[in-house]
């Protein structure tokens, strides 16, 4: 691998392998570095929910095609339990083909992934990154390969994987309190394509058509949580009755369960001298109303349109980070005040709050434009 590129992205899951992709054919050197080995499968058993915003995204990298046949979200039904209040997002109202689509974590970074250039020197796996230095007018990414120290001159750092090195930037981090389970249920009445996102004191609980089934996002307290996952599915499918109600008739099977811890994480600056954070890296979102990865994705793609749109000389410039930051602020900042607020304001059980949620709810249905604007903005960011 030569020791100097243009681009060097560390961290090949979906949004640095997007990135990737929408860099292809642009001239520049581009290297992606990604700590997973070659032979080691991607699991991950979460569902992602796919805005109709990221599924216009996938088709401009040529990519949507390939993922098979995701399942369309055409309305969304959002309640609180044990209060009124409640209101019908619908994709035919909003002029729209579909709200959104739930695709497997798994099956989305097969299809990113099999996209990546196949040059041994342009993508290395089994990266363990050490640190990213300021070096002037560039910086350096220093790293181990199979035990030996290797490092690599940028004219701009992206990193895209989350968080597992330092990137020297402060990171605003809010525990929830709250963990997630996931999992795939089966119910008497067929989803018709609708999802449900019902908050409760402890949390979000949702369920995305996924197949001819749901996939389950259900929010707890981390020992609530455990305690669900470890349930024979009899007691489990009870007690999602209970706490879900029979909208859709009785639950009748659920798959394998897993638990993720929540929280809040989100870099308080996203670019110094030469670097930037895109994805997970820059930050980190409750799953309620589905808008980590879209976020994510719309970071990656308007990188690289600002990446195309100025000189090679001036990638990693101050003045082209800045474009960039600025033209993110508004998409991030929005992005992490709402899910942030969604949280916050809806997993509790306190009596007035429970009253404005229902008015809000109630007030939000009776309102097509109020829908139409909430609608736009989580399918297409802060400026949809």
């Amino acid at each position: 691998m030569s020791d100097a590129t243009d681009v060097a992205i560390i961290g090949g899951g979906p949004v640095g392998a997007a990135l990737a992709a929408a860099l292809a054919g642009s001239g520049l050197d581009v290297a992606l570095l990604e700590a997973r080995a070659a032979e080691q499968r991607v699991s991950d058993p979460r569902p992602l929910a796919l805005s109709y915003g990221s599924r216009l995204i996938l088709e401009r990298l040529g990519m949507w095609s390939n993922l098979g046949a995701p399942t369309a979200i055409a309305r969304i039904h959002v309640s609180q339990q044990g209060g009124f209040g409640r209101v019908t997002l619908s994709a035919q109202e909003a002029r729209l083909p579909a709200l959104g689509y739930v695709i497997d974590y798994e099956r989305l970074h097969e299809v990113l992934e099999a996209a990546l250039p196949r040059d041994a020197s342009r993508y290395l796996t089994g990266v363990k990154v050490v640190a990213i230095r300021d070096a002037g007018q560039h910086s350096v990414v220093e790293f181990t390969l199979a035990g030996i120290e290797k490092s690599l001159i940028a004219r701009l750092v992206v990193v895209a994987d989350g968080g597992a090195i330092e990137s020297g930037s402060a990171i605003k981090t809010v525990d929830y309190q709250q963990s997630a389970l996931t999992s795939r249920v089966c119910t008497e009445r067929a989803h018709g394509n609708a999802a449900f996102e019902r908050f409760t004191c402890a949390g979000p609980l949702a369920l995305l058509p996924a197949g001819d089934g749901f996939a389950l996002v259900w929010t707890a307290g981390h020992d609530h949580a455990q305690q669900l996952c470890e349930l024979a599915p009899a007691e489990f499918l009870a007690q999602l009755q209970r706490h879900f109600g029979r909208r859709l008739g009785a639950f009748t099977t659920v798959g394998a369960r897993a638990v993720f811890p929540l929280r809040l994480r989100c870099a308080v600056d996203i670019a110094r001298a030469h670097m930037v954070l895109i994805g997970n890296a820059a930050q980190t979102l409750h799953p309620v109303a589905g808008q980590g990865f879209n976020l994510g994705l719309r970071d990656a793609w308007e990188l690289a349109e600002e990446i195309r749109r100025c000189s090679r000389d001036a990638i990693g410039s101050a003045s082209m980070l800045a474009a960039y930051g600025a033209r993110r602020r508004l998409d991030r900042g929005g992005g992490v005040w709402f899910t942030d607020s969604l949280v916050r304001l809806f997993s509790n059980d306190i009596a007035p709050l429970k009253m404005v949620r229902g008015a809000g709810l109630a007030l939000l249905s009776c309102l097509p434009p109020a829908r139409d604007f909430v609608v736009r903005r989580m399918i297409f960011g802060a400026r949809g």
